[in-house]
C-alpha cells in the first residue's frame, strides 16, 4: 500500500503535494479512526495553517468529531492538552522545521503521543478506500475553540523544575523563536522562571523572516552573535514547532544536539543513580560513553521521535531523545517537547553553578559527519538491499537502515522517511576517520543509486 505518513507525519509543498483535498479526506480518516469524540487541532505559524486546519475541522465535522482548535501552538503543547484531557487523539498542522512553502498533519493518538505506525497504517487504509464514517446532519458535533492550553502547557514545565532556584540565579539569556510556534510560550514560560531575556525572531510569521526553521549552525549566527556580544549565559533556539531546542554557550559556541542530550541525559542518570537512556541509532556515542560512565544504561531504536517514546514507556526509561536536539521527559510527556528543554537546561545551570560550556567538558568527544545523497523512492528498498550484500562480513546493526561498526567509528545509511534521499552519518573520535569513513559511504550509495537507476 502506498504510503503517507514518514518519520513525523505527512509533508508536502502546499498546493501541490500538500493540498486541502488531501487535509479533509486524511481528516476524515483520522476521524473515523478515532470513532468520534473530541479532537484537538491545532497548528504552527506557517502561512497555509489556518487554510489547511480549516479543511481538516471540516473534514472531522463530517464523520461526527467534535473538533476542538488550540489555535497557533506548539506541538507539545497541543500533545500535552490531549493526554490532560478527554479526548480521542489530535491533529498538529505542521512542517517542523521545513522552509515555509511546507506543510503537513501529524496524528496524536489519545495519550498525547505521535500516533505508531500501526495506527496511522489504518488510517492509510480508511483514507486510500475513502470508506469514511459519515454521518447524517442530525449527528454533526460542535467546533469549539479553546484558548488556555499554553498556559497549562506552561504550569506543567514548572512543576517539573526546580523554579525557585532558577529564579534565584537571575540568569540571562538570549531566546530565538525562529518566528514560530515558539513565540507564544518559551517566552512567557522564561519569564516565569526569572530569566532575563534578549528576544530574537520572537514576531509569529509563517514567512520566517528571521531565518530558515531549522535549528542548525547556519541558521543561528545572529543567535550565536547577540549571545557572544552580550553577558548571556545561553542561547535558546526553537524550530517550527517548538518540539526541538537547541543551544548556544555563554561563548557563543553552537552546541550540537547530541551533546546537550548526553549532558542531560548524564544529570538525570546521576540524580536518580542509574535508569535507562533510550535514543535512536544515528545518535553520538558520546550519548551511551555518558550515561554508561554515570551508571546508566542506553537503548537504541530505529529513527523517529515516536519510535523513542513508546519504547521509552514500555521501558519505563528516565530521560530519552534525537540528536537533533528533540528530548523526551516522561515525568511530563512522552513526545519531544522544547521548552522543557530549555527548562531543564536552565535549571542545570542554575542548580550547578558553572558556564556551559564548563559542564560541556563533562561530555566525551567524538566528531560526526552528515551528509544526504539524492535518490528517488521507487528505488531506495533496492538499493538498500544491494547496499546489505555489499556489507557481507561488516559488523552491521541493523535496527534501522544499516550501520556499519568499526573499532574506531560507525557510518550509518538510512534512508529518509520524509524526503528522497539517503542520510550517510558517521562518526570517530578522530576528525580525520569521521570524514573518511563519510567521504567513503557517500560514494557507495552514490555509485549503488546510480547502478539501480540504470537498471544494472
Amino acid at each position: 500500500m502506498t504510503r503517507l505518513f514518514g518519520t513525523n507525519g505527512v509533508r508536502g509543498v502546499v498546493n501541490e503535494t500538500m493540498t486541502i483535498d488531501l487535509a479533509t479526506d486524511l481528516s476524515r480518516a483520522i476521524g473515523t479512526f478515532f470513532g468520534g469524540g473530541k479532537v484537538a487541532i491545532g497548528c504552527d505559524t506557517r502561512t497555509s495553517g489556518d487554510m489547511l486546519k480549516s479543511a481538516s475541522v471540516s473534514g472531522l465535522l463530517s464523520v461526527g468529531c467534535c473538533a476542538v482548535d488550540l489555535s497557533t501552538v506548539p506541538s507539545p503543547t497541543l500533545q500535552l492538552e490531549v493526554k490532560n484531557g478527554d479526548y480521542s487523539g489530535g491533529i498538529i498542522i505542521t512542517a517542523s522545521h521545513n522552509p515555509p512553502e511546507f506543510n503537513g498533519m501529524k496524528c496524536v493518538d489519545s495519550e498525547g503521543m505521535e500516533m505508531d505506525k500501526a495506527g496511522e497504517e489504518a488510517i492509510e487504509a480508511i483514507y486510500f478506500s475513502k470508506h469514511f464514517h459519515e454521518v447524517g446532519w442530525e449527528a454533526y458535533r460542535n467546533h469549539e475553540k479553546k484558548v488556555d492550553a499554553v498556559d497549562n502547557y506552561i504550569s506543567s514545565i514548572l512543576k517539573n523544575v526546580d523554579a525557585k532556584s532558577v529564579k534565584r540565579a537571575g540568569l540571562k539569556v538570549v531566546l530565538d523563536c525562529a518566528n514560530g510556534a515558539a513565540c507564544f510560550s518559551s517566552p512567557r514560560l522564561l519569564e516565569r522562571l526569572g530569566c532575563e531575556m534578549v528576544l530574537l525572531n520572537e514576531v509569529p510569521d509563517g514567512t520566517f523572516p528571521g531565518h530558515n526553521s531549522e535549528p542548525i549552525p547556519e541558521n543561528l549566527t545572529e543567535l550565536m552573535e547577540v549571545v557572544t556580544g552580550s553577558d548571556a549565559v545561553l542561547g535558546i533556539a526553537h524550530d517550527g514547532d517548538a518540539d526541538r531546542s537547541i543551544f548556544v554557550d555563554e561563548k557563543g559556541n553552537y552546541v550540537p544536539g547530541d551533546k546537550s542530550m548526553a549532558l542531560v541525559a548524564k544529570r538525570i542518570v546521576e540524580e536518580r543513580s542509574g535508569g535507562l537512556v533510550v535514543t535512536p541509532v544515528s545518535s553520538s556515542s558520546c550519548v551511551e560513553e555518558a550515561v554508561t560512565g554515570s551508571g546508566g544504561e542506553i537503548r537504541y531504536t530505529a529513527v523517529g521521535s515516536p519510535i523513542v517514546a513508546r519504547v521509552m514507556k514500555a521501558t519505563d526509561a528516565v530521560f530519552g531523545g534525537e540528536e537533533n536536539g528533540g528530548l523526551i521527559f516522561p515525568e511530563h510527556q512522552y513526545c519531544r517537547d522544547g521548552g522543557m528543554a530549555a527548562a531543564k537546561v536552565v535549571e542545570l545551570l542554575a542548580l550547578s553553578g558553572e558556564q556551559l560550556s564548563s559542564l560541556l567538558q563533562e561530555v566525551p568527544v567524538y566528531h560526526n559527519v552528515k551528509n544526504k545523497v539524492h535518490c528517488p523512492n521507487e528505488i531506495k528498498s533496492g538499493v538498500l538491499e544491494r547496499l546489505s550484500r555489499e556489507l557481507e562480513g561488516k559488523e552491521v546493526d541493523t535496527t534501522d537502515g544499516l550501520k556499519v561498526l568499526y573499532t574506531d567509528g560507525w557510518v550509518l545509511f538510512r534512508a529518509s522517511g520524509t524526503e528522497p534521499l539517503f542520510r550517510v552519518f558517521a562518526e570517530s573520535k578522530s576528525q580525520g576517520r569521521a570524514k573518511e569513513l563519510a567521504d567513503e559511504g557517500v560514494r557507495i550509495i552514490a555509485d549503488l543509486i546510480e547502478s539501480r537507476k540504470k537498471g544494472s
